[in-house]
C-alpha cells in the first residue's frame, strides 16, 4: 500500500486525483494540502471514505507519513513543492506545467542528492503521450508541420507544455522543415509561435474544452492528421496513477511518461 499525499487537493484536477487514489485499492490517501480550501472536509469537495480534511502547509504530509506526493497546482507552488519533496524524502508525481529548462536543470541537482525521486510529465494522458510518440516517427517523412493545442479558458500557459515537448521531438527527429513562405502578415501573430527549426505552434483557449491536440505533417500530395482528445480530467488519470507506483523506482528526475510506458 502506497501511502499518497496531494497537493492542490482543492482544485479540479487536485479532487480527480483524490478520487482516483481513492478508488485504487493499491494506494491509499493520507494528506490532501492547498491553502486556499484549508479546513474543508474532503466529503465537501466531493471526495468520499477519506474522514481527511484539507490542510494548508506541506507539513500534513509529513506528519501522515506520506511516501507520494501529487502535484497539480501552479507553476510557483510546484516549485516550492518539490523543494519542499525533495528535502524531506517524498517521492514527487507533477503535471504542473510551465517548467522552464533551467528550472528542470535545478530539479534534477535537487533530486540527485535527495533519496527521493520525482516524475513531470506535461500530459498524464496515454493517449497524449503516444500521439507525441507518432509524431515523432512521423517527422523524417514530412517537410512541414503545424502544432494545434486547444485547452480550457482557465489555462494559464500557453502554448502548453504537450505541445511544446512534441514540437521539440519532431524538431529533434527532423532538421528538414520546409521555410515558411507568408510574405504577409495582416494580423499579428496569425502564424502562431515558431521553434527555431520552422515548426509552428498554436494555442486555443476556449470554454468548454479540456485538453486537446492535433499535429498537421504535409508533403507532397499528401498530409497527416494526429489527433488526441481529452474529454474529461479523469483521462488523466491512469497515467497518474502509473506514475505513483513507478516513481519510487525511478532514481532522481524523470521527465515525461514515456519511459514509464516502454517508449
Amino acid at each position: 500500500m502506497v501511502r499518497v499525499g496531494v497537493f492542490g487537493a482543492g482544485g479540479r484536477m487536485g479532487q480527480t486525483v483524490c478520487q482516483a487514489v481513492t478508488a485504487d485499492p493499491e494506494l491509499e490517501l493520507v494528506a490532501a494540502v492547498d491553502p486556499f480550501h484549508a479546513g474543508i472536509d474532503l466529503a465537501q469537495l466531493g471526495v468520499h471514505g477519506t474522514g481527511l480534511q484539507v490542510q494548508a502547509s506541506p507539513q500534513a504530509l509529513d506528519d501522515a507519513a506520506a511516501e507520494v506526493a501529487v502535484d497539480f497546482t501552479v507553476l510557483e507552488a510546484a516549485r516550492e513543492n518539490l523543494g519542499w519533496c525533495a528535502d524531506s524524502g517524498v517521492h514527487a508525481v507533477v503535471g504542473t506545467t510551465g517548467f522552464t529548462a533551467d528550472d528542470l536543470q535545478d530539479l534534477r541537482k535537487q533530486f540527485d542528492v535527495s533519496r527521493a525521486n520525482a516524475v513531470i510529465a506535461p500530459n498524464f494522458a496515454i493517449g497524449a503521450v503516444l500521439m507525441m510518440r507518432f509524431a515523432e516517427l512521423a517527422a523524417p517523412y514530412f517537410e512541414t508541420a503545424e502544432v494545434i493545442e486547444l485547452h480550457h479558458d482557465a489555462k494559464l500557459d500557453a502554448p502548453s507544455g504537450t505541445a511544446m515537448l512534441t514540437a521539440q521531438r519532431m524538431a529533434h527527429a527532423s532538421k528538414e522543415w520546409a521555410p515558411d513562405p507568408t510574405e504577409t502578415i495582416a494580423l499579428e501573430n496569425a502564424r502562431g509561435a515558431a521553434l527555431p527549426e520552422g515548426i509552428h505552434v498554436h494555442s486555443v483557449r476556449l470554454r468548454g474544452l479540456v485538453a486537446h491536440q492535433e499535429v498537421l505533417l504535409g508533403t507532397t500530395g499528401q498530409s497527416l492528421s494526429i489527433r488526441h482528445d481529452s474529454y474529461d480530467r479523469t483521462s488523466f488519470m491512469p497515467g497518474v496513477l502509473l506514475a505513483i507506483r513507478a516513481v519510487q523506482h525511478r532514481p532522481g528526475l524523470t521527465v515525461g511518461l514515456d519511459a514509464l510506458l516502454g517508449l
